[in-house]
């Protein structure tokens, strides 16, 4: 009989480096394209600095407070009186400011009432957009 050739137990072993390796070079590969993707800014370039702005409510706004009560320019009233206000060429877009504790149920009820009161379409406000 004859007898076949034993394997080495570290032949059968397969070092993992090799794959890590690719992994590595495909990362930078992929980061040093990612980084050439957009242009450099000028270096003589100076962006505008907004941390001194305040940010309010745009004037024609109606505001929506945590309580559920509605405010226009400092007073209170409902969804229909607003909209009886509103000059007919402004009753396209309504503008609404809610509050972040207001309800959400509520903000949808006052959302269909100036609908209903004539809105064209209910814009609601956000942080992002005051600043």
């Amino acid at each position: 009989m004859s007898q076949l050739p034993r394997r080495s137990k570290l032949s059968s072993r397969r070092e993992p480096t090799i794959a890590l390796i690719n992994i590595v070079f495909l990362m930078l590969i992929f980061f040093m394209v990612a980084g050439t993707l957009a242009p450099p800014l000028a270096q003589d370039l100076e962006l505008v600095d907004t941390t001194t702005l305040e940010g309010t409510q745009p004037p024609d706004a109606l505001v929506l407070s945590a309580d559920g009560g509605l405010h226009f320019r400092g007073e209170s009233l409902s969804a229909s009186e607003f909209m009886a206000r509103l000059p007919q060429d402004e009753r396209q877009r309504v503008r609404l400011v809610p509050d972040r504790a207001a309800p959400a149920q509520t903000l949808v009820q006052i959302a269909a009432e100036l609908k209903g009161a004539g809105a064209g379409s209910v814009v609601i406000v956000t942080e992002r957009a005051l600043n």
